[in-house]
């Protein structure tokens, strides 16, 4: 008998706990169950669309990251003509390779002397120069195309010509 009463008392708590927990004001066994139920149901649902959201937020995440990975850095090459021969040739691009190893090479196929030269590679690369050419014929485009050519190959791009 003694154990009958504690069931019932266990029954009662558990019941009352569940009644709070489900803000029901019935006192009803099956109308606090169908409470639970109901609250558990719309756990479950506010549940999955948190995970829906946390899905939509992630993809949206990797499609971003491959959208930086694909926006390629500017490359800007200026290039002023001081006085013949003699020009100021001002170089930016994304850090990375050896892009002043590159670019001197370059100087030095178009037979150019570098002067003075000012390199910093703080937001990514940066070179101002000036520059004399031993050869007086060479102009800017062909300087210009010519140094493009060499940051792109140090940037991992093909170029047109070895396809």
């Amino acid at each position: 008998m003694a154990c009958r009463v504690q069931k019932r008392v266990s029954l009662r708590r558990k019941l009352q706990i569940l009644r709070v927990l489900t803000n029901s004001n019935s006192a009803k066994r099956i109308s606090i169950a169908k409470s639970a139920v109901l609250r558990l149901y719309k756990l479950k649902l506010a549940l999955e669309t948190v995970k829906r959201q946390y899905e939509n937020l992630l993809a949206t995440r990797r499609e971003c990251i491959s959208l930086l990975n694909h926006v390629k850095e500017n490359k800007d090459v200026k290039i002023e003509k001081v006085r013949t021969g003699t020009f100021r040739v001002r170089v930016t691009c994304e850090k990375g390779g050896d892009k002043l190893v590159a670019v001197l090479e370059a100087f030095d196929k178009m037979c150019l002397n570098v002067e003075q030269a000012r390199v910093s590679c703080e937001n990514g690369f940066s070179m101002e120069a000036i520059a004399v050419a031993e050869d007086q014929t060479l102009n800017v485009r062909d300087i210009t195309k010519v140094l493009l050519k060499a940051i792109g190959k140090q940037s991992g791009e093909k170029d047109c010509s070895d396809l």
